[in-house]
């Protein structure tokens, strides 16, 4: 009995000094996260930082907050700014102005021509666009947006040290809004060299970023000069803006403000992600809500533009439209992903092939199609006159149709505001 009595008293002194202890721990561990959230220089250094999962942060772009211990200059993005900006430029085109005479005629007129003489008095060129370009080859090719050089008669490149070089139209592409320029300097014997101390941008990768991840916007915003804000990707695959036929865009909450076009948009390493295109605004400044074409398709472009100066895409001469679960519910659609075939061109390549009014394309080439961005994204991709497998959803069930795909049509010209 009495021995039991001891074990019984030990037992409890030993519950109660164990409580003390984990109590202890937990008070010691709240008070360092509270210094390392709050007063991290108070903690050494081994110590500053170590919260687990946020010491490597940096190296996925994202900002170090001052719980993490890290110094000013390590949460700057300095370095990847000083990397990309030599090679985003500033872009002026200018259209040759009329003479006075077409405009006024009585310039054309005798009387009035004894005071202006033989010659009518010309208009000043008056600069039809500003705006921003990607130097991305060691060639001098530059890309830009196809609303910046639009309808320019002369195009001038001004490099960031000051150097202004005229630029000839390589091609452009207004169903993406994207053009390629390419640098000519006024004497050709100075081509290499100008070439071999040319900054060239390194491309990145749209399909690592993610949401969230640290992005600058390099431009010239109203003109006043080379300008980098900071911002996050706000969303990847931005569509259905009715900006341009082909929307795939990242959006971005970077400042991006008139004169931004065919600027850059970089990830925190300084690599280009995108080319900056348009801006969500009511009052015509930033609000936050900006819009950049991904490198990929702006690669996709470029390769085409150089290569041949025109962009050649597929076409199977539909019209569709998106099925929505309302839709498919409504019509008791067997599923809520797809396109909606709602309309067929009259001796296009699908109305050749057998496609219905009705259809739902689910498939091309074993890829899914999701939505009538991601169908016209793909469909153009196909090479003309080449054989493709379109698999369809028709009463219920899958059909599959072998489709010629046909050259799409050229995009009837129209006028983008520049940003």
């Amino acid at each position: 009995i009495v021995f039991s009595f001891v074990i019984c008293v030990f037992w409890i002194m030993l519950k109660k000094l164990w409580l003390l202890f984990a109590q202890a721990i937990t008070l010691m561990l709240a008070v360092l996260f509270i210094l390392a959230s709050f007063r991290p220089e108070w903690l050494p250094r081994r110590y500053a930082g170590s919260t687990p999962g946020l010491a490597d942060s940096a190296s996925q772009g994202v900002i170090n907050a001052p719980a993490l211990g890290k110094t000013a200059a390590q949460r700057s993005y300095s370095e990847a700014a000083q990397r990309a900006t030599p090679a985003v430029v500033n872009v002026n085109t200018s259209k040759a102005g009329k003479r006075s005479s077409e405009n006024n005629p009585l310039l054309n007129d005798p009387f009035f021509k004894r005071f202006f003489g033989d010659e009518a008095p010309e208009d000043k060129k008056q600069a039809s666009s500003l705006g921003s370009g990607v130097i991305v080859s060691s060639e001098g090719f530059v890309l830009t947006n196809h609303h910046v050089i639009d309808g320019g008669d002369e195009i001038e490149v001004t490099l960031a040290d000051g150097r202004s070089i005229p630029a000839k139209i390589v091609g452009s592409d207004p169903e993406t809004d994207l053009a390629v320029l390419k640098l000519e300097p006024k004497d050709p014997s100075t081509r290499d060299t100008f070439l071999k101390d040319l900054p060239v941008m390194a491309l990145g990768s749209v399909e690592s970023a993610r949401v969230g991840d640290i992005v600058l916007a390099i431009g010239n915003p109203f003109g006043i000069g080379q300008t980098v804000t900071m911002g996050i990707v706000s969303a990847l695959g931005r569509t259905h803006l009715g900006i341009n036929t082909f929307e795939n865009f990242i959006q971005t909450d970077a400042a991006i403000n008139p004169g931004n076009s065919g600027g850059a948009l970089i990830d925190s390493e300084g690599r280009l992600l995108g080319i900056n295109t348009a801006i969500y605004s009511r009052s015509g400044g930033s609000l936050g809500i900006g819009f950049a074409i991904p490198i990929s398709t702006a690669k996709q472009v470029m390769d085409q533009l150089i290569s041949t100066g025109t962009v050649t895409r597929g076409f199977i001469g539909v019209e569709p439209q998106d099925l929505t679960p309302e839709l498919a519910e409504a019509f008791k659609l067997p599923r809520k992903e797809g396109a909606v075939i709602a309309g067929i061109m009259k001796d296009g390549p699908a109305s050749k092939a057998g496609v219905q009014i009705g259809d739902i394309l689910v498939e091309v080439n074993g890829k899914a199609i999701t939505n009538t961005a991601s169908m016209l994204n793909t469909v153009a991709q196909l090479p003309p006159e080449a054989e493709a497998k379109f698999k369809f959803v028709r009463d219920g069930k899958e059909v599959v149709i072998p489709i010629t795909v046909g050259k799409r049509p050229k995009a009837a010209k129209r006028t983008i505001k520049p940003e």
